[in-house]
């Protein structure tokens, strides 16, 4: 169930084209876990969602720290630019 503001929201339906392999996946998927197309597309949707939220929200933290001064030290970057250099 959807929940906004504590009411429950109403379903529409939209189309979309995909690579015909992509849908051939997904109905797999669907078979294998005993739930439909739709569910599985739903699920994704939720998820994308769920990780736009919270970028947007890493990003606006982000900026905020900025503005307020807050960056990493030059031997803090080192540190890290030397951790990954050969990874």
């Amino acid at each position: 169930m959807n929940l906004e503001d504590g009411k429950q929201m109403g379903t529409e339906a939209f189309s979309v084209r995909a690579d015909s392999k992509k849908i051939k996946q997904i109905d797999r998927i669907a078979r294998q876990q005993d739930r439909s197309r739709n569910y599985l597309v739903n699920q994704a949707i939720d998820q994308l969602l769920e990780l736009y939220a919270w970028q947007v929200e890493r990003v606006k933290e982000g900026i905020k720290a900025a503005d307020e001064g807050r960056f990493a030290s030059d031997v803090d970057m080192a540190t890290i630019f030397n951790k990954y250099e050969n990874a």
